[in-house]
């Protein structure tokens, strides 16, 4: 195993290196008590062939624990324990990138490449939006943690902590502390503080919420030397167990009839009397308990849906968590969210709702969010709700500054609505919500007929633990 742990080293030096001029950063210190070295000679790594997406991997001296790889990827000096390297998304030969007035021509099909990185049950998903590199969706001398997002965002030089999202932003040499969001376009040499939410569009609106220290640790805390801690850790870990019985096994019967355009992975968790309509996709990772979710619904990867409805079209993102919960028509809910009703305390979300990234509702007693409101923040009671939500059409109204509690917004209200329904609407129509049997194919459509291939470590000698160099194309 000595390659291995040389790799690891070099690795941590690469990423400290870029960290410098943030202070005194060590990721050993940090990465070494998550993933103890023999976990990564446990696990295989595996993955998709479609007829829909381009067939290129290439692996060289590397770990793939657990992993998952879909579309064009390659990996060189790296690990990645139980990551999702999902490429379904990444732009083709001849796609059109409008940016600042100017349409860009892509001279090939993007890829998704991994250098000098570690990378712990993370997500990587989208395409690259940096203009300066459309055609490779770049993560280089980069660590991120436990159930950690890099949703279309080219990183370098960075480390992210866990249930940290970046989304949408090109990131250099940045620190990125745990359950922190950021969509910002850019950021080079920042540290972003735990429970941190910036949205930021340059000259159309500002975002931005922190969560209080003291009910952020009860959620998720990590410090060094120690394991992430918390809520968050402690109900993922909780129901890990029913995923290493999907894993453990070849191969596996779907747990339910599959209906017309909807599509389950075989590595998602079933259990109790679930029900979803057509159109439905339900991702790798993805867990549902006593679940029901109507027409172009979506469950994504490391998201759990227990004892709740979700009537239709509605977008549960990457991460995040519904319990005994009830959800209108069209509602969306972001990034690593978590919605936790329970018995006595129901929580019922209004139709055309935006629950943003990074929302915690853990209720004391039953709430009621009305239809059309954007709620964030930390909620636990109808007293929280006000302080933390507003209607949709009065947050359009505002041209200017507004302060709600810990949350502060300036700029456009109505191109920050825009936005947000724009892209809700996207990841539907992404998601192949709205197909009708000939038009309008989409993830669902696409992941129905999928092959999974398995591949191994060395078992043995100083190259334990290392995948063999591995090229695979058409």
């Amino acid at each position: 195993m000595k390659q291995l742990e040389k790799l690891i080293k070099r690795i941590y030096y690469k990423v400290n290196i870029n960290l410098r001029e943030l202070g005194s950063f060590d990721a050993e210190l940090y990465i070494r008590e998550i993933v103890p070295i023999n976990q990564l000679v446990k696990f295989y790594g595996f993955y998709g062939i479609t007829s829909h997406h381009p067939l290129y991997f290439h692996f060289s001296n590397s770990n793939l624990a657990g992993s998952y790889f879909l579309g064009k990827c390659t990996v060189d000096n790296s690990v990645l324990y139980k990551s999702d390297i999902r490429g379904d998304e990444l732009k083709k030969k001849g796609d059109i990138l409008h940016f600042e007035g100017a349409d860009i021509a892509l001279d090939h099909d993007e890829k998704i490449s991994i250098k000098n990185s570690f990378l712990i049950k993370t997500l990587v998903h989208n395409y690259s939006h940096d203009p300066e590199n459309l055609e490779e969706f770049i993560i280089q001398n980069t660590a991120s943690t436990s159930y950690a997002n890099i949703h279309g965002s080219p990183v370098e030089g960075c480390f992210l902590g866990p249930f940290s999202t970046v989304d949408l932003t090109t990131l250099h040499d940045c620190l990125i502390g745990h359950f922190a969001y950021i969509q910002a376009g850019e950021l080079i040499h920042q540290y972003v503080e735990p429970g941190s939410i910036l949205i930021s569009k340059t000259d159309e609106f500002d975002f931005s919420f922190n969560f209080s220290e003291n009910i952020l640790n009860q959620y998720i805390s990590f410090e060094i030397g120690k394991k992430p801690q918390g809520i968050f850790i402690d109900f993922v870990e909780n129901r890990k167990v029913d995923f290493e019985e999907v894993f453990n096994v070849v191969h596996r019967k779907l747990p339910m009839p599959v209906p017309f355009g909807a599509s389950i992975s075989r590595y998602s968790v079933f259990k109790g009397k679930n029900w979803i309509g057509e159109n439905v996709l339900i991702a790798q990772r993805a867990y549902l308990e006593n679940a029901s979710l109507g027409k172009g619904s979506n469950a994504q990867e490391n998201c759990y849906i227990i004892y709740s409805t979700l009537e239709g079209f509605n977008v549960t993102a990457h991460g995040a968590k519904i319990i005994n919960a009830n959800l209108g028509l069209r509602v969306f809910v972001g990034f690593n969210s978590f919605l936790h009703g329970k018995p006595g305390c129901a929580l019922v979300i209004g139709k055309g709702s935006i629950v943003m990234p990074h929302t915690i509702i853990d209720l004391k007693e039953p709430v009621n969010i009305p239809s059309d409101y954007i709620v964030w923040g930390y909620i636990a009671n109808q007293a929280d709700l006000e302080r933390h939500s507003m209607p949709l059409e009065k947050l359009s109204a505002i041209d200017g500054e507004i302060k709600l509690g810990a949350m502060k917004f300036t700029g456009s209200g109505s191109a920050f609505v825009k936005a947000f329904r724009d892209r809700i609407e996207h990841i539907l129509e992404a998601n192949g919500a709205f197909f009708d049997g000939s038009k309008f194919k989409g993830h669902a459509q696409k992941g129905q007929n999928i092959a999974y291939n398995i591949i191994q470590p060395y078992p043995m000698g100083v190259n334990k633990g290392l995948y063999p160099t591995i090229d695979i194309t058409l």
